[in-house]
């Protein structure tokens, strides 16, 4: 069995004891977090939303909240004394799907 969830603006494709990396979310390590956003769940019957399936939810264990690796934002404008050098680290929740109910 397999659902299609959406979160922080993207949609992720999930089975049950798979470990996902989303957007950062609000909640503890060792937490419980139930996705209630389903857009579809697929088996032996196909359930397709529009645009959510109705009472159904995937439920998921926080493993760890992380940092991404540094992601170095370089601007240069030749003979125009301009450059500018800025960087970003993308927050992350690790999860992994512990159940899934249609």
């Amino acid at each position: 069995m397999y659902a299609v969830i959406q979160t922080g603006g993207k949609q992720v494709r999930v089975t049950q004891g798979q470990e996902i990396y989303v957007e950062k979310l609000d909640a503890e390590v060792g937490e419980t977090y139930d996705f209630t956003e389903v857009l579809m769940v697929g088996g032996e019957k196909v359930l397709i939303g529009s645009p959510l399936v109705e009472g159904a939810s995937v439920q998921a264990k926080v493993i760890k909240q992380g940092r991404g690796p540094k992601i170095i934002v370089f601007k240069y404008k030749r003979r125009k004394k301009y450059r500018n050098k800025q960087g970003h680290r993308q927050a992350y929740t690790k999860l992994e799907i512990t159940g899934i109910t249609a």
